[in-house]
């Protein structure tokens, strides 16, 4: 169901039952990372998360961790932040 590298590959899921009667499945949130940023990135226009997983983690699927660094689990929640920390990890 999801990616080997996703955070919630080996979560365990559960079902839900919503209010017009259809069941669904669902993941538990993961708890975040414990990984404070290393250092900032400071946004510029048309920054996308992905792209900036890619430059830092080298991998784009972990725009999570920036996430987490950032103390969110909404990526949209940092398009309105001037600057993004970013985790351990960096390629060098």
């Amino acid at each position: 169901m999801f990616a080997a590298n996703s955070r919630y590959a080996s979560m365990a899921t559960y079902t839900v039952k919503l209010p017009d009667g259809k069941v669904v499945t669902a993941v538990k949130l993961p708890p975040p990372s414990v990984q404070s940023p290393i250092g900032y990135h400071v946004r510029i226009e048309g920054d996308r998360l992905d792209l900036l997983a890619a430059r830092y983690l080298n991998d784009p699927t972990w725009f999570w961790k920036l996430c987490d660094a950032n103390d969110t689990v909404s990526p949209d929640a940092l398009n309105a932040r001037p600057q993004i920390g970013v985790p351990p990890g960096v390629k060098t």
